[in-house]
């Protein structure tokens, strides 16, 4: 017999998400519809869940079977040195400026795993900056938290973020920023020291500091229209004054209501500074 392809109505995942808010306070009624019923099919599909009542079912009266959910429909693609050249315009146009402060504040928003925050660390390292820096990662799914808090990575994809690297311009041995056991590869502790992760959600959640530079790379592109907006306006209140935003490549301030209170550095590579 063939295996029967789980299907959900509009309805039925609106109601699905509203539940979700009123056991849990995950609010995912801004995020675009699209993308967020395919991922639940597939989520449907992976542990053979043919029915919206079933799902519904699983996930308010398990708390272990919501962070499986929230595991798998919360995107977690990342990689060190992601896009290299916005790394490069980040060594180049950006954290020359922050060079000027005291104290650098960074948040990383949406950090998944920490892949990208430890290059931003790497960065900072070879700037000179990283002992004067503190950098707040934060993220909506717990389980993402407690892998970045490790920073335990595939040894396998190491070469692929070596090359990612000196593509960004790195010239030093990218081996010495983690050591090799067994099959993984631990990100060193030095580069680590000034991280706190910690769960926000950007939906809900409120200014918590004030920032010299803000990333949030390719997780606004699930967000409908009003949520980016809130979001925008969000960062943009824990920006200090000029202090700088970086998007994802496939997300823009174009627009949003806050365009003109913001400054394009890098057009190609999506770089922002607070302008009023």
């Amino acid at each position: 017999m063939a295996k029967q392809i789980p299907d959900i109505t509009n309805d039925e995942l609106e109601d699905i998400l509203c539940s979700i808010f009123d056991t849990y306070g995950y609010d995912f009624s801004a995020y675009a519809r699209a993308s967020m019923h395919r991922r639940v099919v597939k989520y449907m599909e992976d542990i053979n869940c043919s029915t919206a009542r079933d799902l519904k079912y699983q996930i308010i009266n398990s708390t272990e079977v919501f962070n499986y959910f929230l595991q798998r429909i919360t995107v977690n693609v990342t990689e060190m040195f992601r896009d290299p050249d916005f790394y490069k315009a980040m060594k180049e146009q950006v954290l020359p400026m922050l060079a000027s402060y005291p104290i650098i504040k960074i948040w990383h928003a949406g950090c998944s795993t920490g892949e990208e925050v430890f290059s931003m660390c790497i960065l900072l390292h070879e700037a000179n900056l990283l002992e004067r820096t503190r950098i707040y990662a934060t993220d909506i799914n717990p389980l993402n938290l407690e892998k970045a808090k490790h920073a335990i990575i595939p040894l396998d994809v190491m070469k692929e973020y070596t090359i990612n690297y000196f593509k960004m311009g790195g010239t030093n041995d990218f081996a010495n920023y983690y050591t090799a056991k067994y099959d993984n590869a631990i990100i060193s502790l030095d580069l680590r020291k000034n991280i706190l992760f910690s769960q926000h959600n950007l939906v809900t959640d409120e200014v918590f500091n004030e920032f010299q530079l803000i990333c949030c790379r390719n997780v606004m592109i699930y967000f409908n229209h009003q949520l980016q907006n809130r979001v925008i306006k969000l960062f943009h209140e824990s920006l200090s004054s000029f202090g700088y935003l970086a998007l994802g490549v496939k997300e823009s301030l174009l627009f949003s209501e806050m365009r003109p209170k913001f400054e394009v550095i890098n057009r190609n590579q999506k770089i922002f500074r607070r302008s009023i």
